[in-house]
């Protein structure tokens, strides 16, 4: 059960932490489209990520394959500079850029499970099995993202009701403010 727990801290501050900002910033691109009624959608679609980013970490940990790290910081940005985008070119069509979202989520959560491969990797060899640390790992990232969509449905919320603000406006400006930041991340990560 002590194994468990460790893999379920290590997965929460995987998302959590301050050094996780661009998985934080990925999830906020995600769900900006979404109202806090969509919380259900908003449930699937972070389950969405979350298995994505749990076949990489497997296949990885499993030494099936590798990719260099610097490529890998290089993608995880570049994808939520293209979701961010994604949210931006398609304001206007909502359904369409909501079930597109599914699928970003899974195929871009491919990516960002890479991002914490290496580390597993090492930490988890040592063990005799790698289904308990998987476990532990993406239920502590399922509810650290829980709590970051928590958090972001207040604020939308709040932007929504107390301040009055259109929901182009809230999609258009986040997705703006998320496609800003992590461009620059990307641009900082360019691995050639």
């Amino acid at each position: 059960m002590q194994d468990f727990l460790f893999y379920l801290n290590l997965g929460w501050e995987h998302i959590i932490s301050l050094d996780a900002l661009d998985h934080q910033l990925f999830v906020l691109a995600l769900i900006a489209v979404y109202s806090y009624s969509d919380w259900k959608k908003i449930l699937i679609l972070v389950t969405a990520f979350t298995i994505g980013h749990s076949i990489t970490l497997a296949l990885s940990i499993l030494d099936v394959f590798r990719v260099p790290s610097d490529w890998v910081e290089f993608l995880i940005p570049l994808t939520i500079v293209l979701t961010s985008l994604d949210n931006i070119i398609m304001k206007n069509h909502k359904q369409t850029l909501m079930r597109a979202n599914y699928y970003l989520a899974l195929i871009f959560g491919l990516v960002h499970g890479m991002g914490f491969a290496n580390t597993a990797r090492v930490m988890i060899a040592k063990s005799q099995s790698i289904a308990l640390p998987l476990l532990g790992f993406n239920i502590g990232l399922e509810l650290g993202q829980i709590v970051i969509v928590a958090a972001i449905l207040i604020l939308l919320f709040i932007s929504l009701n107390l301040f009055k603000v259109n929901k182009k406006d809230w999609i258009l400006f986040v997705s703006s403010g998320v496609f800003a930041l992590s461009l620059k991340m990307t641009l900082e990560r360019i691995p050639f």
